[in-house]
């Protein structure tokens, strides 16, 4: 059996791999990052820090190497756990299954082969991308299976499970790159493709060293690229960050040099920070608001913002008890951008504003402006701007009592307000 390949009946199993013939990728089992979760994947042979391009068994980790990816002989590449049930299978339909054989290429591209026709690629890891994109791969909407197939990030360094931002074209008639959270929020867009660039890439225009391709036939549309030096290791791949980036490495400093990535600013990324987090756009950093906290400080101090913050303290409403009997109060947070999902409430007044939110427990922070504004549930994508900018609001965050300074101690400042108290002045404490 050749170094690169697989032949029907034959497996690889615990610390066993195989190499493409060039010797730039290899294929077997991993653990990423500080997991202990097993995976099978592909990734590059002369990188010293690990970097996975391609993982099998994504959603279904396994807990040990105690088992077997098999080309079994129908001509199926199959994933065995430890207890020999199958957790992951190409799906593949070989009219020769005793001359199908596995071939890891030296693009990073895993295909099953008619052995008697090299050319005849039953199945290809290629139109399976998990979040990387490589040269000679297609991103793009296949309109005889209805498949986009597009990048999807990693949820965290650790686990390779499905994120939730994607990169994927535009299904439908613009031929433009999307970048989504949780497949329906787009945060990005590449522009139109015309025939060289896209139009909100204009870089492009530059000494770019991707070449990229467009197809589109009664097949389905497909952008492609190719690389002007092949020599070059390079990544093209949906980063846990939300940010499309593209990467060489640097053998002399043992580095991916990261030379593009869209959207630039961190906080333009949708809802990054999970649940009640807030990007600070001024130097593109994220904090939990006032009275939160992260909900895992472990993933948060690993840059894994994604679980986001729960609050500290209970709040009154709905609860059987409260902070020496006080109600909930809002705390004033100036210069924000409002999150989306407002419902707007016909009242008079800021506050009659604030008592509607406050006498409905669902309800997390109000707005006054010309108009009363509520949010119910959690609170996304907070981002705090600049100091004095024309497109931020005041937004009132409902916190519990014992999250201001006490009242009898008769000392400190703070902004909030409860019912019946004008909202948004700042009441001092004598």
């Amino acid at each position: 059996m050749a170094a690169d390949r697989l032949s029907p009946g034959k497996s690889l199993t615990g610390n066993q791999i195989i190499t493409s013939s060039g010797d730039r990728f290899v294929l077997g089992f991993f653990t990423p990052g500080n997991s202990s979760n097993y995976y099978i994947g592909i990734w590059y042979k002369k990188v010293s820090t690990q970097t996975v391009i391609w993982v099998a068994n994504r959603e279904t980790p396994l807990p040990n190497t105690s088992s077997q990816l098999r080309l079994t002989e129908d001509g199926n590449l199959v994933l065995f756990n430890q207890s020999n049930t199958p957790i992951w299978s190409s799906n593949s339909t070989s009219a020769n299954p005793n001359s199908t054989v596995l071939v890891l290429l030296d693009t990073g591209n895993l295909v099953l082969r008619d052995g008697s026709n090299s050319t005849a690629e039953i199945w290809q890891s290629f139109d399976h991308p998990t979040d990387t994109w490589m040269p000679t791969g297609k991103v793009g909407l296949n309109r005889i299976t209805g498949v986009n197939q597009r990048l999807i990030s990693w949820w965290s360094k650790d686990d390779p499970a499905p994120g939730p931002f994607s990169l994927e074209i535009n299904p439908n008639s613009t031929n433009e790159f999307l970048i989504l959270w949780n497949s329906s929020k787009q945060y990005w867009t590449s522009g139109a493709w015309n025939g060289q660039i896209f139009s909100s890439v204009p870089e492009m225009r530059g000494l770019y060293i991707y070449n990229f391709s467009f197809q589109d036939d009664q097949n389905g549309k497909y952008f492609m690229y190719s690389v002007y030096d092949n020599t070059s290791l390079l990544r093209f791949v949906m980063d846990t960050s939300g940010q499309i980036k593209q990467m060489t490495w640097l053998e002399n400093s043992k580095n991916w040099n990261l030379f593009w990535s869209q959207p630039r600013a961190q906080c333009d990324v949708y809802s990054l920070y999970g649940a009640f987090g807030s990007c600070e756009v001024k130097d593109q950093t994220c904090t939990c608001v006032q009275g939160f906290e992260p909900t895992s400080a472990k993933d948060w101090n690993l840059n894994d913002w994604s679980r986001g913050c729960g609050r500290k303290t209970k709040l009154q409403c709905g609860s059987n008890s409260s902070v020496n009997g006080e109600k909930d109060r809002f705390q004033a947070m100036p210069d924000m951008q409002l999150p989306e999902n407002q419902l707007s409430l016909p009242v008079g007044s800021p506050q009659e504003c604030e008592s509607a939110c406050l006498s409905n427990c669902s309800c997390n922070a109000y707005a006054y402006d010309s108009g009363c504004l509520i949010w119910n549930g959690n609170l996304m994508n907070l981002r705090q701007l600049s100091a004095g900018g024309s497109n931020g609001g005041t937004l009132y965050l409902r916190l519990a009592a014992s999250e201001f300074p006490s009242s009898s101690s008769k000392k400190g400042v703070f902004t909030g307000a409860i019912v019946g108290a004008v909202a948004g002045i700042a009441v001092i404490l004598l």
